[in-house]
């Protein structure tokens, strides 16, 4: 009887570890995917032109109209009106923006690798 309970002892120690360890995974794995989002979330709204004047909803409902454009042409010409309205709400607001939206890190095509000057001299 002893040497079962022995056994037992074992097992529910094993079995503790294995918790232990794997509820440990967990928060790490949890605490990555939090910084990884947070990340994310800050690199987007580097990329929003204006976005130190929009609310976290503005931002939210630009990014999701920016990822239902079917076509770069669609997409310009949105960003295009969108950089209007921050530079007039910056006027209204006293506060001052660049003139020239951010990059679009990582696309391709026509002001991809550059901060709005000097391409093929579409919409200006």
């Amino acid at each position: 009887m002893t040497h079962r309970k022995l056994i037992g002892s074992a097992v529910t120690l094993v079995g503790a570890l294995f918790i232990a360890v794997t509820a440990g995974q967990s928060v790490a794995q949890d605490t990555v995917r939090d910084q990884v989002r947070e990340t994310t979330q800050e690199r987007a709204q580097e990329r929003i032109y204006g976005s130190e004047l929009m609310t976290q909803q503005e931002q939210a409902e630009h990014r999701e109209r920016m990822r239902n454009m079917k076509s770069a042409e669609e997409r310009e010409a949105y960003q295009r009106e969108h950089h209007q309205r921050m530079q007039e709400r910056a006027t209204q607001r006293g506060a001052t923006l660049p003139d020239s939206m951010p990059p679009r890190g990582g696309m391709s095509g026509p002001g991809g690798m550059g901060g709005g000057g000097g391409g093929g001299g579409r919409g200006r």
